[in-house]
């Protein structure tokens, strides 16, 4: 199974707050410069990256003299708001020492639950990659409430590999992985190497608290690699610590705990399309653009629907059916009925002239499609 980290183009790569702090020591530029020189050489060897970092609440904490992380929301966004430039700033230099550009991006549980925001969200990222830009995300603990929150960044990260449809999953945490016993407990406690994400017996050795500075333990890892699972994503839960930790999993080397997804990438996306959202829309498309969806697995161009049924908004499913009625695709809509009406049957050249914008030149991206 390790051929398929050594083979993994697209790497979502999370960081704890215990490993980016020194255990609440203030930010370990050391190490974080360490961690750099590997995504660097990640970069270099094609693979893309994007890389989910906590420790914002602790770099504040360091820079407020608190030694304990407090528990009122608004001291925790506070600490947040002062601890997230440091974060990120420590980052943007790191990585100009290689010539690599950086770019924050923050979220909200909202803003991966909303089909609108999804898409932006996913479109933004998608674009950074494509630009040779290392996108840095982490929770706006600046903003969120209990309500909306993630609850940690191992969530996080499983959301923006289902985000972006990353091949991997790296969670780097200060464990080497996941053990068939508490090792701080027992000192014959194995390291399990590889198991599937949904297998149950996971979660009876998945217990154990997190550390004094973050908010998951190894439990919220495994519900992690089982939601990165959702969207064919393999997930590798390592020791941050460990010598040359990234350069040893692209080589193939066993190390950590390989969890694999029950079905490929491309069979669960398209459960996730076909099961879990509702239609809100039909295009009716002519002969040509049913053929390049059939056969030439294309994207679904303007200039190839003749009607529009219905009342979406960009980012809903739309189901698309041939001159006849017979259903050809669904997907999500990347602009809603009232603009799909006015930019139909044109070429993608004419939309800015139609809408006087360009959300993107497919009414329907493939990466969003399943066609029947």
């Amino acid at each position: 199974m390790r051929n398929k980290v050594t083979g993994a183009r697209r790497w979502v790569v999370k960081i704890g707050s215990a490993l980016l702090t020194a255990d609440g020591k203030g930010l370990d530029r050391a190490a974080m410069d360490i961690w750099v020189a590997q995504m660097v050489a990640l970069r270099e060897a094609g693979v893309e990256l994007v890389l989910v970092s906590s420790g914002a609440v602790a770099a504040g904490m360091d820079r407020l003299g608190w030694q304990e992380r407090p528990k009122a929301m608004h001291e925790l966004q506070a600490a947040a708001a002062i601890g997230q430039m440091r974060l990120v700033r420590a980052w943007e230099s790191s990585f100009a020492e290689h010539g690599l550009q950086t770019a924050q991006v923050l979220v909200t549980h909202d803003d991966l639950s909303d089909r609108k925001r999804y898409l932006n969200a996913r479109s933004t990222l998608r674009t950074l990659v494509s630009l040779n830009v290392i996108p840095v995300i982490n929770e706006n603990d600046t903003v969120v409430t209990d309500e909306i929150r993630f609850g940690d960044n191992d969530t996080l990260a499983a959301l923006v590999a289902n985000l972006v449809e990353a091949d991997l999953l790296v969670i780097l945490t200060d464990r080497d992985g996941m053990f068939d016993a508490d090792p701080r407990n027992n000192p014959n406690a194995q390291l399990i190497y590889e198991a599937r994400a949904d297998d149950p017996a996971l979660d009876a050795v998945a217990g154990g608290s997190a550390g004094a500075l973050g908010r998951g333990g190894m439990q919220t890892k495994l519900r992690a690699a089982r939601l990165a699972a959702r969207s064919g994503a393999y997930t590798v839960i390592i020791g941050g610590r460990i010598e040359r930790v990234l350069d040893r999993l692209k080589v193939g080397e066993r190390l950590g705990t390989l969890l694999s997804p029950e079905q490929s990438r491309r069979a669960a996306r398209k459960q996730w399309l076909a099961g879990h959202l509702q239609m809100r829309g039909t295009l009716v498309l002519d002969a040509g653009a049913v053929k390049a969806l059939r056969e030439g697995h294309r994207s679904l161009l303007p200039v190839g629907v003749k009607a529009v049924a219905g009342s979406f908004r960009r980012g809903e499913m739309v189901v698309c059916v041939s001159p006849e009625g017979e259903e050809v695709a669904r997907g999500l809509a990347n602009y809603s009925a009232v603009e799909t009406q006015k930019i139909c049957g044109h070429p993608t050249d004419d939309i800015e002239k139609l809408l006087g914008y360009v959300d993107g030149p497919e009414l329907i991206h493939r990466d969003n499609m399943i066609v029947l």
